[in-house]
């Protein structure tokens, strides 16, 4: 990497341990508490491409052993540079080749089936998924109330999860590879939604229903 382009990189956390440790408690809590949105505050200079929480989560999570895989519009960009030099992570090209992957809120979302699976000795060699979002919100599951509903560990009952910024055709086809996904438990992916304050957990073992 070039001076010029270590000049341009933006600061992470203030404090490296402190920063690091209140993003991983939000995110055990958003795993925790499936469908439930969680602010993500930090103090980190993110980058211009990509969302501010999206960013943050990863810059906590990412470590030198780490693989990150970057949809198109993210690949070669600041966020790329950024998460490299704070992280000391390697960037792969190939979605099943990655523990971690990011996907721009402009970017089609790959296959779930495309990531790694991890497998039912070790279920933790699967991808982590953070996807982008424009807004999230929670409510009870109201009669005729459009959303996903999420039934599973962590949720009392179900919970209805309102996502905005992906077509109805896109979140389809999602729900439908995570149905796939939940059925080859406890191989599978893992996911968070991210807007650019907050993020919400969907770990493999929430069952999600579309409510038209």
């Amino acid at each position: 990497m070039k001076p010029a382009d270590l000049r341009a990189i933006g600061p992470g956390f203030s404090d490296l341990s402190f920063g690091s440790q209140a993003v991983f408690r939000a995110a055990l809590h958003a795993l925790s508490y499936p469908g439930r949105p969680v602010d993500l505050p930090h103090d980190a200079q993110v980058p211009a491409h990509g969302h501010a929480a999206a960013a943050a989560l990863l810059l906590a999570l990412l470590d030198p052993d780490c693989k990150l895989w970057l949809s198109p519009s993210l690949a070669g960009t600041d966020a790329a540079a950024w998460l490299r030099f704070h992280c000391g992570c390697v960037v792969v090209e190939e979605p099943a080749q990655a523990q971690f992957a990011w996907v721009a809120a402009s970017d089609d979302i790959p296959s779930l089936a495309s990531f790694a699976q991890g497998s039912d000795t070790y279920p933790d060699r699967s991808t982590t998924c953070v996807i982008e979002v424009s807004g999230l919100a929670e409510s009870a599951v109201a009669s005729g109330e459009a959303g996903w509903r999420l039934q599973g560990p962590g949720i009392r009952e179900q919970v209805l999860l309102r996502v905005e910024g992906r077509a109805p055709s896109t979140a389809a086809t999602l729900v439908a590879q995570r149905t796939l996904n939940h059925a080859a438990f406890p191989r599978g992916v893992d996911l968070f939604l991210a807007t650019a304050r907050q993020i919400v957990g969907l770990p493999r073992t929430t069952r999600i229903e579309l409510e038209a």
